[in-house]
């Protein structure tokens, strides 16, 4: 079964990240779920930055190299272009046959390979082909790149759950300051714990839907597999006792 991931190269929220790999910097794009690594930076280990896009038209153009890309599309993009990739194949080891990655991702559709202009301008890709770039290449280096990128997401992981850590505390204080405000200006002294709770419901679900125009029930109908509620979507019996 196909897995589709969803890459966007021009409107996705990105994220840079430099990893010093053996004194070279090597950056590192993430785009949602997906890790892009600089395959020019990569190329500079083998002899410099004046040959990094030699090196790296050079493997691409090779049968192996065209194989692997195109079974990977295959597997993760649907909008991946068969018919221009089994051409590229068809010449690839031929003398005059040459192939560029803006080329390759011009004619075929594909995703996991992009050029990119400006700051930290180069060709990248997904990180499962910059690997096998890298073994193409250089496979000691590969073994240090490796170690530093699995660096960089577990400090990314720890960092994330900091602030999920801080959001879920502030969160608590201003749902408990929401309650009292619900407890000391809205229910009527004389109305039953059971009819109060009618109103807690109510004022938290209003505040919810205005804040992201759904529902803490909604949130959790589409949100099966989360152990708790959202951060700011929390149960109104969870304060108030």
């Amino acid at each position: 079964m196909r897995r589709q991931l969803h890459i966007t190269q021009n409107n996705a929220i990105k994220k840079t990240s430099v990893i010093k790999v053996q004194n070279i910097d090597i950056a590192v794009i993430t785009s949602g779920d997906n890790d892009f690594i600089c395959l020019t930076d990569i190329a500079k280990t083998r002899e410099g930055e004046s040959r990094a896009a030699d090196i790296i038209k050079n493997w691409i153009r090779s049968r192996s190299t065209l194989e692997f890309l195109g079974t990977w599309e295959q597997l993760y993009n649907p909008g991946f272009k068969v018919v221009k990739f089994d051409h590229f194949k068809m010449n690839a080891g031929l003398p005059s046959f040459v192939l560029s990655p803006g080329t390759w991702v011009q004619e075929t559709g594909a995703i996991g390979i992009y050029v990119k202009k400006g700051k930290y301008g180069g060709t990248y890709a997904h990180k499962d082909i910059a690997f096998e770039f890298c073994s193409a290449i250089n496979p000691v280096f590969k073994l240090f790149l490796i170690k530093e990128f699995q660096r960089l997401k577990t400090d990314e992981s720890k960092r994330n759950q900091l602030e999920w850590d801080l959001q879920r505390t502030i969160s608590k204080i201003n749902y408990r300051i929401h309650t009292d405000a619900i407890r000391e200006n809205l229910i009527p002294k004389e109305i039953t714990p059971q009819q109060s709770g009618i109103v807690y419901a109510n004022e938290a679900d209003l505040l919810n839907v205005a804040l992201f125009g759904i529902t803490a029930r909604e949130w959790r109908d589409v949100n099966t597999d989360k152990k708790a509620t959202s951060v700011i979507m929390l149960h109104w019996n969870s304060w108030l006792f």
